[in-house]
Order: structure tokens, then C-alpha cells, then sequence
């Protein structure tokens, strides 16, 4: 297993992170703005960071430049953010990061994302799967380079959404309707629902709860 170093200023999600990476059996550093992070990367030796974009003292970016300019981008990172724009994901990736992630990030993605940063952990600055630097990673669900835009499936054919909501409040309507029928569907068997969305029980059960899914409602001895 991988040595991860998180990089985020919102506590929530730091420890959200740590929980998930925890769990795929990774040793986890949390720094909460770029001078912890400066320290555990001298410190701990990252085999990936996550890094935040957006930061109190110094953007995530910047702190991108500064790695990459000392000569110790050594590592994958893996943007996120919950409002960058493509402009600043394709900056980031033109300086070495690996991939960009939309907040929230969903366990797939992540897991997806770490999967393929770990497995590029001896390639600095990162490269895409073309060997052409400046390019983004495709992450499952997360952005690539030449493709931004992520275009999901509505899991119903009936099945509706307000399209003025803002982006993260869209998202996890979608999220939720999609798990609500998948729930229905498999008459509440959480085996069958990880089996058919790929996540396992603990993490669907995690995911459940961060949208508010009522399991009880469609749970028939699963």
C-alpha cells in the first residue's frame, strides 16, 4: 500500500479522505494549507498528494509551480476542486499534475484517480497514457484533457432535475436518484446494489449516508 499525502483546507473532506484511503488500507498524512504540506512532503515522502486547488495562503496551483520549479514534483498529484475552471485544470495538468477531480468526489473517481496515480508513482512530471505531457488523465468520472465536460446517464427514463440548481446541489440530486433506484430496483439488497454499482457495502452504505438515502424505506431483508 501507498504512502498518500491530502491536501485541503476543509476539514470535512480531509478527514473524508483519510477515512476512504484508510479503508483501501493506505497510510494517509493530512495538511491543511500549503506550509503543512510543504513540511510532510520533506517529512513523509508521498508516494501521491491530493491536492486542493483553492487554499488561504497559497492556491494549490502555486504550490504546483513551486514543486515543480525546486525539482520536487516527484510524485503524481491529483488536483481537486469544487470551482475551477477548465482553464485552471488544464494549467495544472500543463505543470505536471496527473489529474483534476470535481468536489465532491465521488468514491469511485477517487479510488479510480489514486488507482492510476499509484501506478504512474515513478513518472515525473506525470505524463498522459500517450506519453505526451500537459494532458489530462482520464480519472473514470473525472476530467481529461481533451474531453472536459463528464456527461452522466439519468439512471430513469422519467426521472427529472432542475437544471438552474448550482452544480454540487445538481450532482447529488443525480447521485441520490440514482441509488434510490437502484434500491428499488433490487427491492433494498445492498449486495446486489455493490455488486451492480461497483462500490463495496462499506463504502455504499458511507455514500448512502452522505446523500441522505433513506436504506430503510426499500431494505426487504437484503
Amino acid at each position: 500500500m501507498a504512502n498518500i499525502l491530502v491536501v485541503d483546507d476543509e476539514h470535512g473532506i480531509r478527514d473524508l479522505l483519510w477515512e476512504i484511503l484508510n479503508d483501501e488500507g493506505h497510510t494517509v498524512e493530512l495538511a491543511e494549507n500549503a506550509a503543512e504540506a510543504r513540511a510532510a512532503r520533506l517529512r513523509e515522502r508521498p508516494d501521491l498528494v491530493l491536492l486542493d486547488i483553492w487554499m488561504p495562503d497559497t492556491d494549490g496551483v502555486t504550490l504546483l509551480k513551486e514543486w515543480a520549479a525546486t525539482g520536487a514534483l516527484t510524485m503524481p498529484v491529483i488536483m481537486m476542486s469544487g470551482h475551477a475552471t477548465i482553464e485552471t485544470a488544464v494549467e495544472a495538468t500543463k505543470i505536471g499534475a496527473l489529474a483534476f477531480l470535481e468536489k465532491p468526489v465521488t468514491l469511485q473517481k477517487l479510488l479510480k484517480a489514486v488507482e492510476q496515480g499509484l501506478m504512474r508513482n515513478s513518472m515525473a512530471p506525470a505524463r498522459s497514457a500517450s506519453g505526451v505531457p500537459g494532458t489530462l488523465t482520464a480519472t473514470g468520472g473525472a476530467l481529461s484533457g481533451a474531453d472536459i465536460p463528464v456527461v452522466s446517464q439519468v439512471p430513469h427514463a422519467m426521472q427529472t432535475f432542475d437544471l438552474d440548481r448550482p452544480l454540487r446541489d445538481a450532482r447529488d440530486a443525480f447521485e441520490r436518484a440514482y441509488f434510490e433506484y437502484q434500491l428499488g430496483k433490487e427491492s433494498g439488497s445492498m449486495t446486489r446494489v455493490a455488486e451492480k454499482t461497483g462500490l463495496e457495502r462499506t463504502h455504499l452504505y458511507r455514500k448512502l449516508k452522505q446523500l441522505g438515502v433513506d436504506v430503510s424505506r426499500t431494505k426487504r431483508g437484503a
